[in-house]
């Protein structure tokens, strides 16, 4: 059960505040929800209470999840398969949008590399953009530090900026 002020994650999203948890009526049934606003973009969802866990939401990592993370980012003795740009483009979605922060830790890497071999399609590209900010939103928060810093020590990894 989220609190009001509290962090939490929503898949594909990233970090928002729960603002507040209000009951509405719908088809005649009084249902609460979690009004959560996503701090990238001010955008507000309503994530009902009893689906908090199907849909995702999930509290901020903590720092020892941070190692995993950056465990999974500096692990670049990895096989990238070699398919179609559109194909590696469904299944890199379908890894932001369970939510965890260790698949999107994982599309993240894979683009990162990919990139260093070659020139990544416009959809792709995004898809690295979105990966990037989701991870380094979360992680800044994490570790109580600021998204410049996340960014560059992820960066870093990989031995090059984007």
């Amino acid at each position: 059960m989220f609190k009001v002020g509290q962090l939490a994650v929503y898949p594909a999203h990233g970090v928002g505040v729960i603002e507040a948890v209000e009951e509405k009526r719908i088809n005649g049934e009084a249902l609460k929800f979690y009004i959560l606003r996503i701090m990238e973009n001010e955008m507000v969802i309503m994530v009902p209470t009893t689906n908090a866990e199907q849909v995702g939401l999930r509290p901020v990592i903590t720092s020892r999840e941070v190692k995993k993370v950056y465990a999974i980012l500096k692990d670049h003795d990895v096989v990238i398969e070699n398919q179609t740009w559109n194909r590696r483009y469904r299944d890199y979605m379908k890894k932001i949008k369970t939510g965890s922060v260790f698949e999107v830790a994982h599309v993240l890497r894979d683009l990162f590399l990919l990139r260093l071999d070659k020139e990544l399609s416009f959809g792709e590209r995004k898809m690295l953009d979105t990966a990037r900010n989701l991870l380094v939103k979360e992680i800044s928060i994490a570790r109580k530090a600021s998204e410049a810093s996340i960014e560059a020590e992820v960066e870093s990894f990989f031995g090059a900026s984007a």
